[in-house]
C-alpha cells in the first residue's frame, strides 16, 4: 500500500529526540510550553525578533520548544500548537530560515502575491535578512527548522564557488526538496551525529563539516529551484583586473603580499581593485587573499617534513602575529594549525 503523505515524513521523526544510540536528548531542559511569554521567547532567541498571534481567539499555545546547534547552524523542532500567524521578522538578525515540515501544514509566502502550503517532506527556505516573510501553522504541524547566518552562507559560496550571489538568489522564497528527499536524509544525519552525553557534537573538525555541508547542499538546492548556476554564476562577469588578481593571490599564497602590490602588478588602483572585488566577489580582496594564505598554510601543515613546526611553517609564509593566524585558520577549518600537523604526524 503507497505511503501518505503523513507517513512518508519519517525521515526526521526523531531529530532532536534521541541521538544515534538511543539516548534522550535535552533531558531536563525546555521542550515545551503552555505559555506565550515562554514560546515568544523562545522564537525570538532561536529564530530572530518576531511578532506570533494565535488565530483561535484566547488560545493558549501547546508548543513543542527544542533546539541545539550544530557550529553557527541552529536546529529546532517546533511548533505553536495552535493555529498561529508569525510575521514581523526582524531582518537585522541577519538570518535564512530553512522549514522543513513534518506534520500538518505550513502556509509560506512565495512570490508575487502566490502562498505555498508545506506538507510533510517539504522544506521551504527565506532569507529573513533580504526580503519579508510570515507564515501561517495550521495548529496540527511539527516543524523541523534551520536558523543559518546569511554571513555564513556567504562565506561558503565564495570559498567553493568563488563568488557570492547578488539579490536575485537571496530574495528568492521557495520550496524544494518535495518528499523523501536527500536533504532530509542529510538533516537526519546531521542530528544522529549529536551526542546526548554533550548536547552537541563532540568532535570540533566533525561539527565543522557537518555544518559546511549542510550549508553547500542548501546553497545547491536554492540556486537550482531559483535557476542560477553555481559553477559560472557571476564568476564570468568579472572585469579581467578581479579576476587576474585571483590567479596572482592563488600563485603567491605562500608570500606575505598586499592588496597594493597586486593592484600595481595589475595596473589599477587599491580602490579599484576594492571594488571590484565587492561588487563581483561579494568580499574584499585582503579577505580573498587571507583565505587563500590559510588553504596554502593547510597544505604545507599536512605535507610538514619531521621537525618542522607550525611556528617555522607559519614563519616562512610570512606569518607574524601567531596567535590572529591561529584564531582565523580554527575559525575557517574546525581545528587549530597545531591539531592539523599532529594528524599529519601521527597518520604519517
Amino acid at each position: 500500500m503507497p505511503l501518505g503523505l503523513e507517513e512518508e515524513a519519517i525521515v526526521l521523526e526523531n531529530a532532536l529526540l534521541y541521538d544515534a544510540s538511543g539516548q534522550p536528548l535535552l533531558e531536563g531542559k525546555l521542550n515545551g510550553s503552555r505559555e506565550w511569554a515562554e514560546v515568544n521567547a523562545f522564537c525570538n532567541r532561536v529564530y530572530m525578533p518576531l511578532a506570533a498571534r494565535p488565530l483561535v481567539k484566547g488560545a493558549d499555545p501547546n508548543a513543542t520548544l527544542r533546539t541545539l546547534s550544530i557550529g553557527s547552524i541552529v536546529l529546532s523542532r517546533f511548533c505553536f500548537g495552535v493555529p498561529t500567524r508569525a510575521d514581523e521578522f526582524d531582518p537585522s538578525s541577519g538570518n535564512i530560515i530553512v522549514v522543513n515540515t513534518l506534520r500538518g501544514s505550513v502556509r509560506h509566502p512565495l512570490a508575487d502575491g502566490v502562498d505555498a502550503d508545506t506538507r510533510p517532506g517539504d522544506s521551504y527556505v527565506v532569507d529573513c535578512s533580504r526580503t519579508e516573510y510570515w507564515n501561517i501553522a495550521d495548529g496540527g504541524d511539527l516543524q523541523f527548522n534551520l536558523t543559518i547566518p546569511h554571513r555564513l552562507m556567504e562565506e561558503t559560496a565564495q570559498r567553493w564557488y568563488g563568488f557570492v550571489p547578488d539579490d536575485d538568489l537571496w530574495k528568492k522564497r521557495l520550496v524544494f526538496g518535495r518528499g523523501q528527499s536527500a536533504w532530509l536524509s542529510l538533516l537526519d544525519y546531521a542530528t544522529r551525529s549529536v551526542d546526548a552525553r554533550s548536547d552537541g557534537i563532540d568532535n570540533p573538525l566533525i561539527e565543522k563539516r557537518i555544518e559546511e555541508t549542510l550549508c553547500i547542499e542548501l546553497l545547491r538546492n536554492w540556486a537550482e529551484c531559483a535557476g542560477l548556476n553555481l559553477e559560472t554564476g557571476a564568476r564570468s562577469a568579472a572585469p579581467r583586473y578581479v579576476r587576474e588578481a585571483e590567479r596572482l593571490i592563488e600563485e603567491h599564497a605562500d608570500r606575505a603580499m598586499t592588496v597594493m602590490d597586486i593592484a600595481a602588478r595589475l595596473g589599477v588602483s587599491a580602490r579599484s581593485l576594492s571594488e571590484g572585488f565587492r561588487r563581483f566577489r561579494g568580499i574584499t580582496p585582503h579577505d580573498y587573499m587571507t583565505a587563500r594564505r590559510l588553504d596554502s598554510l593547510r597544505k604545507a601543515l599536512m605535507a610538514a617534513r619531521p621537525g618542522e613546526t607550525v611556528s617555522s611553517i607559519a614563519a616562512a609564509r610570512g606569518y607574524v602575529n601567531l596567535a590572529a593566524m591561529s584564531a582565523g585558520y580554527r575559525q575557517r577549518f574546525g581545528e587549530s594549525p597545531f591539531q592539523t600537523l599532529r594528524g599529519r604526524v601521527v597518520g604519517a
